[in-house]
């Protein structure tokens, strides 16, 4: 096992770099699945967010996008790489002859326009990089989103209801 003098003594480089991770990284995280920890925060009609985490440095965030029955999230685009996992229910984009059912891993690449319907209803977790741009039936830019606009989803609706902002909720550096 390599060693390297540290101070006065030797340590392992194992234990070595166990000392700079606990002084640079960020401790790990839990989410629970209770409410109290992170709401289902409406976004639009019969569309709820419940938020993971925001990471401002990466312009990333993750969610579960929850989409009633007959819901629809508008035709948009995303700027950044998206991924996502299907944990109850199904869904399509009308623009693909897909169907994401319960347990299929989504990957979508920058640049490409959809439209999210879901005629039964899900619930799918969504690890989103970069801007979301949302279209008008001309294709022109309606709104742009980012963590930003995720975090001030989240704290706004936090403090309107009187719910404590979970902050580690945050990826803090």
């Amino acid at each position: 096992m390599a060693k390297q003098m540290v101070g006065h003594s030797y340590v392992s480089i194992e234990k070595q770099l166990d000392l700079v991770r606990d002084q640079y990284a960020r401790e790990e995280g839990y989410i629970s699945n209770a409410e109290s920890t992170s709401p289902w925060v409406p976004w639009g009609e019969n569309v709820w967010i419940r938020h993971l985490t925001f990471d401002v440095r990466n312009n990333s965030a993750a969610n579960v996008l929850w989409v009633a029955s007959g819901g629809v999230l508008g035709k948009h685009r995303h700027r950044g790489p998206v991924s996502g996992y299907v944990v109850e229910g199904s869904w399509r984009y009308m623009e693909y002859d897909w169907v994401a059912n319960v347990g299929d891993f989504i990957r979508e690449s920058p640049g490409r326009a959809h439209t999210l319907v879901s005629q039964k209803g899900m619930k799918t977790v969504f690890w989103l990089n970069g801007p979301l741009e949302f279209l008008d039936e001309n294709d022109q830019i309606t709104e742009i989103i980012d963590v930003f606009w995720f975090i001030n989803h989240y704290t706004s609706y936090c403090k309107e209801h009187g719910i404590t902002v979970n902050e580690e909720l945050f990826l803090v550096y």
